[in-house]
């Protein structure tokens, strides 16, 4: 289980879930967007606020840096783009893999 790191606090979220995550975040944050993160963590839903100049950190449980599905990184970027900001969206099939 990694973890994304965003101030003093530490949110669980699977290494591959969280690889496609930091993928799609760190693009918005190279253009200098803000945006906004939900996840459910801890029994609860929990929005954050990133933009340019909040620090964020992913860790991994691993140290194999998990394949990334290009059809998951294109719909997590679409949500991220909707009004609700970003969330984590189940991972569709990825041709690739075929």
């Amino acid at each position: 289980m990694g973890k994304l790191i965003y101030g003093a606090r530490k949110i669980d979220v699977p290494d591959r879930p969280l690889a496609h995550l930091q993928a799609v975040m760190v693009d918005k944050l190279r253009r200098g967007e803000t945006f906004s993160l939900t996840l459910s963590a801890d029994g609860a839903q929990k929005t954050m606020i990133f933009g340019p100049s909040v620090q964020v950190m992913f860790e991994y449980a691993s140290n194999r840096t998990p394949r990334l599905n290009r059809n998951w990184l294109k719909r997590l970027s679409e949500v991220g783009y909707a009004g609700d900001g970003l969330q984590l969206v189940a991972e569709p099939d990825d041709p690739d893999e075929s």
